[in-house]
């Protein structure tokens, strides 16, 4: 395995050196986020905003601006084309219409009825205005409880100066990716929620491996400054994190240039999760438990308290 050792064993990099930075680049790309979450938005899947979803496979080479000629002259609203993998693979969106499931299968009779012989429908999905809303607001419920769930388990693994670490780290992770997705107007559904919740498991994974060296450290080197002990701590697991990234974006890319259109967003979602992940670890679960402190710190603050009411 040394052949292929990019790290070093005994890396001394000072991380807690760039924490300012660090804290100072991530608050303007939250706030960013934010701001493009507010004003522009989500480009909302057929999953949160409803509609219908058509696949289909022409024997030529699809000519697009037909197509969307031919859909946009059935009454049924706006429609979006794009290709789907191959030039002969289209995939066509319509908005919900009025009148249930009913008037949204009618919209694809219609649509099929248009495009005539010659045309396979690979797949049809229909998502009516209820079911998409119960499935947003149970999306955003799932990313809610994952918080609070990885809250109480590092709470209750290390201290509560840990857990509010590794959550600042995850709501950085989660409003990057969101607002990743606002700025390059991709589409936001169900498997972009799957990425997320996965993203939270790795970063949490990488962050709970700092932590955990971090306690040991604590515990056997009692006399060494809280700083040096943490950048010690980041340099002594820095080629098993770096190791595990780097393997899990190689699989990434291979599924996101080999896998098809159907995970190219759950897999562009995850490379993204995993680059950012692997950041926050570094500079910004560890500096916030620099700032608010460590159990040792306030075992030392009640062992003065209590000597100095001891005193006569």
């Amino acid at each position: 395995m040394k052949g292929i050792r990019f790290i070093p064993d005994d890396t001394k990099i000072p991380f807690m050196r760039f924490s300012r930075i660090g804290y100072l680049l991530s608050g303007i790309l939250c706030a960013a986020s934010l701001l493009l979450f507010i004003f522009a938005g989500l480009n909302m899947g057929v999953d949160f905003k409803g509609g219908t979803v058509i696949t289909i496979r022409t024997e030529q080479p699809a000519d697009l601006d037909q197509l969307r000629s031919t859909i946009n002259g059935l009454g049924l609203g706006s429609g979006e084309l794009q290709e789907f993998g191959s030039p002969n693979d289209v995939l066509i969106r319509i908005g919900t219409q009025e009148g249930g499931e009913e008037a949204q299968q009618a919209a694809v009779n219609k649509i099929k009825a248009a495009l005539g012989a010659g045309v396979e429908y690979r797949s049809v999905e229909v998502v009516g205005p209820k079911v998409s809303g119960e499935l947003a607001e149970q999306g955003i419920l799932a990313v809610v409880i994952a918080l609070f769930l990885v809250l109480i388990y590092v709470w209750f693994r290390f201290e509560w100066q840990f857990a509010l670490g590794a959550i600042a780290s995850l709501m950085h992770d989660v409003i990057l990716t969101i607002g990743l997705f606002s700025l390059l107007g991709l589409e936001f559904n169900l498997s972009i929620i799957a990425a997320i919740l996965t993203i939270i498991g790795y970063s949490l994974n990488d962050t709970v491996v700092i932590y955990d060296r971090i306690r040991e450290f604590l515990r056997k080197y009692k006399s060494m400054p809280f700083v040096d002990l943490m950048d010690f701590s980041i340099n002594s697991v820095l080629p098993r994190t770096l190791m595990t990234s780097v393997s899990v974006l190689l699989a990434l890319l291979a599924l996101y240039i080999w896998g098809g259109e159907v995970i190219s967003g759950f897999t562009f979602t995850m490379i993204w999760g995993v680059l950012v992940g692997t950041y926050s670890s570094f500079f910004i679960a560890t500096p916030v438990l620099l700032l608010l402190g460590t159990p040792r710190d306030s075992q030392k603050s009640a062992e003065a308290k209590a000597a100095a009411a001891a005193r006569p």
